[in-house]
Parts: C-alpha cells; sequence; structure tokens
C-alpha cells in the first residue's frame, strides 16, 4: 500500500478524522467506481444507486479493510459485488432471468439520454452483454477502465493466467458477435 493509502485508511478508522478521510476518498474514488458500476448496470440511475450502496458499504466496512491489497483493489471488489448483487436483484424483482434482464438493460440504452455512444458502440455494448458475466467483467476492467492484470486479478481474486484466458475468450466472442450482427 502507498504511503497515501496507508495515510488515508488510518484516518478512515479513527473516528475523530473518519468524516473528512471519508469526503476525501468520495471525491478521490468517486468518478472511477462509477464507471466501474456502469459497465456492469448500464443504466445511469442504477449506476448511482449502487455507487450510493459502495461507499455506505466501504465505509461501515473500513475496520476490516486488512491491507492485503490496495485501498482501490478492495472498493473495486465491493462495487463489483454490490453491482452483481443489484442486477441479482432486479432480475428478481422484475421477474425475469438475468439473461433477460440483459437484453433488457441494452435495449433501453438505446433511449438512455445518458448514452452517448454511437451505433457501434451499441453493438459493442450488445456484444459484451451476450458474454458470461466474469467475461464481461475482465473485458470492461481491461479495455475500458484500462487495468492492468495484476489489478483485475486482485479485484477478482484470481490468477492472472486465468485472466488473460478469460479476455481473449471475451475478444474473440466480441469479433464474432459483431462480424455476424
Amino acid at each position: 500500500m502507498e504511503k497515501t493509502e496507508n495515510l488515508l485508511v488510518q484516518q478512515l478508522k479513527d473516528s475523530k478524522t473518519s468524516q473528512q478521510a471519508f469526503r476525501e476518498l468520495v471525491s478521490q474514488y468517486k468518478e472511477r467506481l462509477y464507471w466501474h458500476i456502469r459497465n456492469i448496470v448500464k443504466d445511469h440511475d442504477d449506476a448511482h444507486d449502487v455507487l450510493q450502496n459502495t461507499f455506505i458499504k466501504i465505509f461501515r466496512n473500513i475496520d476490516q479493510f486488512k491491507g492485503d491489497s490496495k485501498l482501490f483493489s478492495w472498493m473495486y471488489r465491493i462495487a463489483t459485488n454490490e453491482s452483481i448483487t443489484f442486477l441479482n436483484k432486479k432480475s428478481k424483482r422484475l421477474q425475469i432471468s438475468s439473461d433477460d434482464l440483459q437484453d433488457a438493460i441494452i435495449n433501453n440504452l438505446e433511449s438512455d439520454v445518458y448514452f452517448e455512444g454511437s451505433e457501434i458502440q451499441l453493438k459493442l455494448q450488445k456484444a459484451i452483454a451476450s458474454l458470461p458475466q466474469k467475461q464481461q467483467q475482465v473485458f470492461n476492467m481491461k479495455y475500458f477502465e484500462e487495468l492492468k492484470y495484476r489489478e483485475i486479478a486482485d479485484i477478482l481474486e484470481t490468477s492472472e493466467g486465468a485472466l488473460k484466458a478469460s479476455y481473449h475468450i471475451a475478444v474473440k466472442k466480441i469479433e464474432e458477435f459483431l462480424k455476424t450482427n
């Protein structure tokens, strides 16, 4: 862990400095976490809801952060889990399968005022949505967020080799999807 990250964690864990440290944490990470969550849930409003839940969970559980990984990796793991939990709850609430929910989310992107993508970007999002969840996560973190395999391995708690294979397979599937659609 970096020195500044160490200090921030200490301040977050200290009741006298936790409020100010938390504001700093939110300021420092909200945009990156928002886009990470948005890549998973796709919808702007849903991403904001999940982001708030993520920060609440981070604040409530900071004492359980042991420093075995970077604070950033730990927060991304929470954001990833919160996003998946949100999507699972949403599919249950709507009484549809996860795949049907993915299809609905992608179809809604076309009318989403916050989605500024072109037709090819929409096709790419449809291709990504056709992947299994783990491959979607790996592809999004590597392609859009430009994270290193080492960072993704920390976040998803898996090996770099498995990630490289997963990313390669995801790219092939996306290429195939784009050729046939």
